[in-house]
């Protein structure tokens, strides 16, 4: 297993991290999702920010640049999963390959934040030291 963050109650992030990669999972499989906007191709959006927040999450939750590619081709493989799912086991949905697209764009957009000063960010708020700084 990913090596998680020295964190106080590392179960709690960890447990959120993976519940909102089932809420995501429920969404994509369900007949009729919520839709966010009546724009043309405005999924391609929902798409592209439930897979950076959900890579970003995982950048707080897991420890080091090792753990955190697992997690990026963790989300990939779901991402195009879910595609396949969609075309093979829905009738109301269809498999979209610039779902996937949106999909890998926002997992490097969540995982560029290894790269930023927000890559502490949970460690440092569960530490109560952001106040410090």
């Amino acid at each position: 297993m990913a090596a998680v963050r020295a964190f106080r109650w590392p179960w709690l992030w960890l447990g959120l991290w993976w519940l909102g990669i089932a809420v995501l999972i429920y969404v994509c499989m369900m007949p009729h999702p919520p839709q966010l906007s009546d724009l043309p191709d405005s999924d391609k959006a929902e798409h592209f920010i439930a897979y950076l927040l959900l890579a970003a999450a995982a950048v707080q939750v897991y420890a080091g640049p090792r753990a955190w590619a697992w997690a990026a081709l963790g989300l990939l493989a779901l991402g195009v999963g879910i595609e396949f799912a969609q075309g093979a086991w829905t009738t109301t949905r269809s498999a979209d390959p610039l779902d996937a697209l949106a999909d890998a764009l926002g997992v490097a957009a969540g995982m560029a934040t290894a790269a930023t000063p927000w890559r502490d960010l949970l460690w440092r708020l569960e530490r109560g030291s952001l106040r410090r700084r």
